[in-house]
């Protein structure tokens, strides 16, 4: 699978990367054959980019990518984590995270720390937990709400870090435009993860991130390309970002299906490989909690596109004017 670098950083990730929060029981529950299952039948497809946190399952989702890919040899492939919420142990555990989203039990807390010395510990933590020698690629974890303390504490000590070899490259990671605009252009990332906002159904990141992520040499990583399952399968009952669909979304999913569906193309690959369009972004984040889901991710990825489908979901209003279109 093509390989692309990070901004000016040395830290290649392959065009289609593994989001790991799935095999951290997002939701459900994942065995731990299946979870390694999954990231095993990902590498076999030809992914090399594994993207994890702290926020996954507690832990759970670093230590089994960890475990998964310790036997690897380690120069093929690239692993990132975030910083922002320390884990620190309850006294009395007192049943499960699933008011957090994970089905595991809550025998820790998150605590949001972007201090210098949290982002240092955070770090230490995750080589802990994933066992691996280092750690590829750092994404501040949704600091929505700790803007300043983001900018004047954490970035800061990830420049340290990068300047001490400790990590390869650095960013943000969050699912909105605005911040991420800031950082690319004011700090000196090689990298943002955008989550749900440059898909089939929404371009916002579109307006002011990818232009000025691409003009000054800045990668980005889009994450939620389904928008939490309406891509993936439209329908009255799915999600769209995690809330129930409108009627007017749902109507819109429908008919890129359809169009797709005219030109014997999965919805699933037009919507996984759409942003990979814009030159500033090096990789798709899929999110797999089974074999069956990873191989399924990289054969969409794969399907061939015929470039009349993508000008007739432009000429339907589907696709703004200037969004790049995959060649």
């Amino acid at each position: 699978m093509r390989t692309t670098r990070l901004g000016r950083s040395d830290v290649a990730v392959s065009r289609l990367a593994f989001g790991a929060a799935a095999i951290g029981n997002l939701f459900t529950a994942v065995g731990e054959e299946e979870a390694h299952a999954a990231i095993d039948a990902s590498w076999d497809s030809g992914v090399r980019y594994f993207d994890t946190a702290p926020h996954y399952g507690l832990g759970l989702s670093e230590r089994r990518l960890g475990a998964a890919l310790r036997h690897r040899p380690r120069e093929q492939f690239t692993v990132s984590t975030k910083v922002g919420r320390l884990l620190r142990p309850k006294d009395a555990p007192v049943g499960t995270d699933l008011a957090e989203g994970f089905d595991v039990p809550d025998t820790h807390e998150r605590v949001w720390d972007f201090s210098a010395s949290g982002v240092r510990r955070s770090i230490e933590e995750s080589l802990v937990r994933t066992g691996l020698d280092r750690i590829d690629v750092v994404y501040l974890h949704d600091p929505d709400h700790h803007e300043q303390q983001a900018f004047e504490s954490a970035y800061p000590e990830l420049e340290r870090m990068r300047g001490e070899g400790m990590v390869g490259a650095i960013g943000a990671g969050m699912n909105q435009t605005r911040m991420l605009d800031r950082f690319v252009r004011e700090t000196d990332v090689d990298v943002v993860l955008l989550a749900g906002r440059y898909s089939l159904l929404d371009q916002s990141g579109l307006t002011s991130l990818l232009p000025a992520a691409a003009g000054r040499g800045i990668s980005v990583v889009v994450g939620g390309v389904f928008n939490s399952g309406l891509l993936a399968d439209p329908k009255p009952s799915a999600t769209f970002d995690y809330a129930p669909v409108s009627a007017e979304v749902l109507e819109r999913a429908l008919r890129l299906k359809a169009l797709c569906e005219e030109e014997g193309v999965p919805l699933r690959a037009a919507a996984l490989q759409f942003p990979l369009g814009h030159p500033a972004v090096a990789s798709v984040l899929v999110g797999a909690r089974s074999a069956t889901e990873a191989l399924d991710a990289g054969a969409m990825a794969a399907v061939p596109i015929p470039e009349r489908l993508w000008r007739a979901l432009r000429a339907e209003g589907l696709l703004p004017a200037d969004a790049p279109l995959p060649t």
